[in-house]
């Protein structure tokens, strides 16, 4: 029995809770505000006016949290933001960061 609960307590040492990653998207003077508004919709799965709620803090501060999802998750969130803008001619930058 002793060695039972030795094991079990053994294993629950080792199992971790996955960190959790922001998506923070940036701002610059180049990407269309309705622009971002569509990629707070499509990717993030945002309504409207809260991806637009979303959208002023980025416009208005520097940066702002879209999202904060398991780190492939949000690094295939922040990859997917990119490639949207790029193809549009964008530089809209977004990257996954440790929740803090």
């Amino acid at each position: 029995m002793a060695i039972k609960e030795w094991i079990k307590g053994d294993t629950k040492n080792r199992i971790k809770i996955p960190k959790h990653y922001q998506v923070v998207i940036y701002n610059d003077d180049f990407t269309p505000m309705d622009f971002v508004v569509k990629v707070l919709m499509q990717v993030f799965d945002k309504e409207e006016q809260e991806a637009t709620a979303i959208m002023m803090s980025i416009h208005t501060g520097s940066s702002a949290v879209a999202g904060e999802y398991p780190r492939d998750i949000a690094n295939t969130k922040a990859e997917e933001v990119m490639q949207m803008a790029r193809q549009e001619g964008y530089p809209l930058k977004a990257e996954a960061v440790c929740a803090p």
